[in-house]
C-alpha cells in the first residue's frame, strides 16, 4: 500500500507543516471487512466471486470518493483540470489498495485448506488488522503520544469488531 502524501483535497497546509493522512487506508479496510461480512452472511460464494466483490467495491467507492471530492471543491462554472483529477484520484487510491490484502487472503485461502467460512474469517481478520495498523501508523507519523496511539488502535479495533460481531450474529 502506498504511503499517502500531500494535503487532502480541499485543504491547504501551513507553510512548512507536514501532514499524514491514512484515512483512505483505514476507510478501505473497514469497507473490505464489511464486504466480506455481508457477502458471507448472505451465503457461500466461490473465492473468485469474493475476490472480485472486494476489488470492484474498492474501485467503485474510490471513484465515488474522487467524484465527491472534486464536486465538493469545484468552483461554480470552473471545469476540473486533469492535474486536479489525478491529485484527488491519487489521494483516494488507498481505498482500493486496502481491498488488495483481504482479496489476496481470499485467493490464497484454498492453499491453507480453508472452507468458505474459514476464508471469510481470514479475510476479515486481515482487513481489521490492517485497519488498526494503518490507523496507528498514521497516528505515529503525526507525532501522537503513546496514549493517543493506543486510542487510535482501540477505536479502530472496536469499529472493525462491530462489523465482525454483526456477521457472527447474523450467521448464527
Amino acid at each position: 500500500m502506498s504511503i499517502p502524501s500531500g494535503p487532502p483535497a480541499g485543504h491547504s497546509r501551513p507553510q512548512g507543516a507536514s501532514r499524514t493522512d491514512f484515512g483512505g487506508a483505514v476507510y478501505g479496510s473497514l469497507l473490505a471487512t464489511s464486504v466480506v461480512a455481508t457477502a458471507s452472511a448472505a451465503g457461500e460464494h466461490p473465492r473468485l466471486t469474493l475476490v472480485l466483490l472486494l476489488l470492484v467495491t474498492g474501485v467503485v467507492f474510490w471513484a465515488t470518493h474522487v467524484y465527491a471530492e472534486l464536486a465538493g471543491e469545484r468552483l461554480v462554472g470552473e471545469p476540473w483540470s486533469r492535474r486536479e483529477i489525478r491529485r484527488v484520484a491519487g489521494h483516494e487510491w488507498p481505498i482500493v489498495e486496502a481491498a488488495a490484502l483481504p482479496a489476496a487472503a481470499v485467493a490464497l485461502s484454498g492453499l491453507l485448506g480453508l472452507d468458505y467460512a474459514g476464508t471469510a474469517w481470514l479475510a476479515m481478520t486481515v482487513a481489521v488488522a490492517q485497519q488498526v495498523i494503518w490507523a496507528c501508523v498514521g497516528a505515529a507519523r503525526a507525532g501522537a503520544t503513546r496514549g493517543q496511539l493506543a486510542t487510535e488502535g482501540v477505536v479502530n479495533l472496536v469499529l472493525g469488531l462491530i462489523i465482525v460481531a454483526t456477521k457472527a450474529a447474523l450467521k448464527h
